[in-house]
């Protein structure tokens, strides 16, 4: 296997980078190495969607074990409890606000509004994370066809 492809999947598990980086680094290999473009694509999507689940569950773990802290209990997670309150309101009233916003959040195919933040923010928001999950991976699968398109020239994601 060629290191581009192991990079290319490292890429796409990182915050910051993610398929943003990964996806044009995988299509290179992938042309060179006569590979198909759908399964470049797939492996790179599937690999961007496993960050949401493990940072759910990572989340949920740390902060449990951090509220035996005093300090984090106190500062983070009466701060934390209240944005909750505020989003669950917001919530009820318009609820399919969440689910498109965050798929619009994780879309955008810019540094720093990927998977990565599209599932903290859920998670600081309380949302549910079935629905957030879902909302996410819509992103995600946006942002890939977007880079993909604007990889091969189809589309610029940056004006002239």
């Amino acid at each position: 296997m060629d290191l581009r492809l192991v990079y290319a999947i490292l890429l796409t598990l990182l915050p910051i980078t993610e398929l943003r980086a990964g996806l044009p680094l995988a299509i290179s290999y992938a042309l060179e190495n006569k590979v198909s473009l759908p399964l470049i694509f797939l492996i790179i999507i599937l690999t961007n969607m496993i960050v949401v689940f493990a940072l759910f569950l990572f989340l949920s773990f740390l902060h449990e074990k951090l509220l035996k802290f005093p300090v984090y209990k106190k500062g983070f997670g009466l701060c934390l409890k209240r944005i909750q309150r505020k989003a669950n309101k917001l919530e009820k009233r318009y609820p399919s606000l969440e689910f498109l916003g965050l798929m619009l959040l994780v879309a955008l195919p810019f540094p720093g509004t990927g998977a990565w933040t599209g599932t903290l923010v859920a998670w600081v928001l309380g949302l549910d994370k079935k629905r957030s999950a879902i909302a996410i991976c819509c992103g995600i699968v946006l942002a890939g066809t977007l880079v993909f398109l604007a990889t091969f020239g189809i589309i610029s994601l940056f004006p002239h």
